[in-house]
């Protein structure tokens, strides 16, 4: 199983004085963040998507650029790509571009996007949500199988042949499909035969079990190997020396965030009571001590019938610098041996 961390570059007020910190630094901090992850092991780090003060993601291959000039081993990707609000040759150029510079450790994981921001700030309809997307996938995996290709469709001007360049340093950029909860997306990405990274970030994940067998068996009927429909999980993390260490540093970020994002939805206030049970044996958060949260991983995987990647969303923590890195550093140094020490070698 690969361990990684996806980071939203949430920028947050302080819970004390309200005061939100320079987003220089913040970015400063996130670079740092991913140096961090790379020298304690992990295996990837992915950079989120959005267009919303909260966050400073809005252009995540200019901080994976960043990370890839100084880094040496971790595999870095999109957490998620918005295809759908984007240009589809320009999304592969970049990434291109980002494999070079990394010299084979790019990844993309693409999505429709659960905030809809993009859409209008870039003049697409959110009408056309879904066709969006499977057109612009059905793009982005023809330029990854050909320099020159000729295409057509509704939401882009046609290609003839035309050189897409430059191409990456690896034959294929590796590809996931970013899901949440609509059973389609699930098939689709199993017909298509590309790996799934599901985002459980609330309830539990046996819920997800039906939809994950969705997604095998569609790769089943499409004729593509097991081997290839890899499962990812997203969900929520923070590694402490303690259980309680570990929800405390976590809670007040989560909590800011959540209600904020839950006013715009008409969601109810979060509480802790909410939070500790998320974080609790039978909740979603892997947030605690190292034998705690490798403990809900391996269970995670065996709720799913087995996953090959799970990454943190942890960056609601990263006001407290200190609790943040600690937590890179448990989750590399004691979490991840823990993991695969219980899991098979072959």
């Amino acid at each position: 199983m690969e361990i990684g961390i996806d980071s939203f570059a949430a920028i947050l007020p302080d819970p004390v004085t309200g005061q939100v910190p320079s987003a220089t630094d913040r970015m400063a901090e996130l670079i740092e963040e991913v140096e961090l992850a790379d020298r304690v092991g992990l295996e990837v780090f992915g950079i989120g998507e959005h267009h919303r003060g909260e966050f400073l993601d809005s252009a995540p291959t200019m901080i994976l650029a960043a990370a890839a000039a100084r880094t040496r081993q971790i595999k870095l990707t999109s957490a998620v790509t918005v295809l759908s609000a984007a240009d589809p040759v320009r999304v592969f150029q970049e990434f291109a571009t980002l494999d070079l510079i990394s010299k084979g450790r790019a990844e993309i994981v693409v999505g429709r996007g659960s905030f809809v921001e993009a859409f209008p700030l870039f003049g697409f309809d959110t009408r056309d949500y879904d066709d969006l997307f499977a057109e612009k996938l059905d793009l982005l995996l023809a330029l990854q199988e050909s320099t020159n290709v000729t295409w057509e469709g509704r939401f882009r001007a046609p290609l003839r042949g035309q050189g897409v360049y430059p191409r990456p340093h690896t034959h294929h950029l590796p590809i996931w499909v970013g899901v949440g909860g609509t059973p389609q997306s699930f098939a689709r990405a199993g017909a298509l035969g590309l790996p799934l990274m599901d985002a459980i970030i609330g309830g539990g994940f046996d819920r997800f079990r039906p939809l994950v067998d969705l997604y095998r068996e569609a790769g089943r009927r499409a004729g593509h190997d097991l081997k290839v429909l890899k499962i990812g999980i997203h969900a929520m993390g923070f590694v402490g020396e303690t259980d309680a260490a570990a929800r405390d540093a976590f809670f007040p970020g989560w909590a800011h965030l959540t209600a904020s994002i839950g006013r715009e939805r008409g969601w109810s206030p979060p509480t802790r009571q909410q939070f500790d049970a998320m974080a609790g044996p039978e909740g979603a958060f892997l947030v605690g001590d190292p034998s705690t949260v490798a403990a809900k991983m391996l269970q995670a995987s065996d709720k799913l019938g087995g996953v090959s990647r799970i990454t943190f969303q942890m960056s609601t923590a990263a006001l407290d610098t200190t609790a943040m890195r600690r937590s890179i550093e448990l989750l590399g140094n004691e979490v991840a041996p823990l993991v695969r020490g219980a899991q098979p070698t072959s």
